[in-house]
């Protein structure tokens, strides 16, 4: 699985950026969005930026050099590369090397390591859990680090029935929603809400920025209304070009938060459960995937989101869409290099805005 965080909704490509008076802070803040202790969020205010798009060492970006003969500063800020289900670091081989080109030498590259191939079966709980446990680590061992950043590519969604036999354990039991008893929700539907176990949902709506990227089509693992939180009559033709400089990027839309009642485990819906569980058939478990699809969103949409719609049908292999997206080889997948130009382009939108802002509130 990819970026366990927020797994639960089904993005195709995350990319979260997070400022914070303490990177050990922020630790804390992953923890909890997995296993609970949402009393931090009570407790606890941190303001945060972000955005989304989903080998265990580091890499420092070497663009802008000093060039006066000056020590170059430390980083002191983290970006987190995470891979997806069934994957390993070397999938980022390509991204890690464009990062570095792109970004300043503020920015401190890592790939995790810590969920790779079939550890990321063991559980979305237990992933994040070591995912945090990792990124602590590193945080622990630099003292400038002030901003931490998680780039991740994620399969994210529940599976096509078809598929459902390969993914066993507790990740498999969690990504189609049966994980639990009956009439309690499931995992990823708790993670788009508040309760006493954590307060998932506003602990996403602490960050400044939500981006998302999502694959309009040709994507076999992760469809495009669930990547990109919309409902089936929320689709629309997306544009047949693409953006100037960006290949592959067809669309940019920013959606405001819709105000709800949120997420909610009605009692049609622990029935429907029950059924899915103990005798499943395609009926019985679509419509229980229908109605836990519609108040995940209802969930998820009562944040604002900025949504990168990306097209791969005119590439020499559209059918590669799930790696083109995060050019996961470089020869088999370089059409989604226009992606990744799009991500380092936003990095640096972001913090430049960030830095203008908090020049302005220093001199205020």
């Amino acid at each position: 699985m990819g970026f366990w965080l927020i797994v639960y909704v089904a993005f195709l490509f995350i990319l979260l950026l997070f400022n914070i008076t303490k990177a050990t802070d922020f630790v804390t803040f992953i923890i909890n969005g997995i296993s609970g202790g949402g009393d931090y969020w009570k407790n606890q205010s941190l303001k945060a930026l972000a955005m989304t798009t989903s080998q265990g060492g580091f890499i420092t970006s070497t663009a802008s050099p000093n060039g006066d003969g000056r020590p170059d500063p430390e980083p002191d800020h983290l970006l987190v590369l995470v891979h997806g289900i069934y994957a390993s670091p070397s999938d980022w081989r390509y991204v890690e090397a464009e990062l570095k080109r792109r970004l300043g030498r503020h920015f401190l590259i890592y790939a995790s390591s810590c969920n790779t191939y079939s550890k990321t079966f063991s559980g979305i709980d237990g992933a994040g859990k070591r995912l945090a446990d990792e990124v602590k680590q590193i945080v622990k061992s630099r003292d400038n680090l002030k901003k931490i950043s998680f780039l991740a590519h994620s399969l994210g969604e529940k599976l096509a029935a078809p598929l459902a036999p390969m993914f066993v354990g507790r990740t498999g039991t969690q990504l189609f929603l049966t994980d639990g008893k009956p009439d309690k929700p499931p995992l990823l539907l708790r993670m788009t809400t508040d309760s006493q176990e954590a307060d998932f949902i506003s602990a996403l709506g602490a960050f400044r920025y939500r981006i998302l990227y999502a694959n309009v089509s040709y994507d076999h693992m992760v469809g495009w209304r669930t990547s990109s939180i919309r409902r089936e009559s929320e689709l629309v033709k997306p544009p047949f070009k693409s953006l100037d400089g960006y290949q592959h990027v067809v669309d940019v839309e920013y959606c405001p938060p819709v105000v709800s009642t949120g997420a909610n485990f009605p009692p049609e819906a622990a029935k429907a459960k029950e059924a899915a569980q103990n005798v499943p058939t395609t009926k019985n478990t679509l419509e229980y995937h229908e109605i836990m699809e519609e108040e995940m969103i209802r969930g998820l949409q009562q944040l604002g989101w900025k949504k990168v719609d990306v097209s791969f049908h005119a590439s020499f292999w559209p059918f590669f869409a799930h790696n083109n997206i995060h050019v996961k080889d470089e020869w088999f997948h370089k059409a989604g290099a226009g992606v990744i130009a799009h991500v380092a382009d936003s990095i640096n939108q972001q913090e430049k805005q960030h830095q203008t802002t908090s020049l302005i509130s220093a001199s205020l």
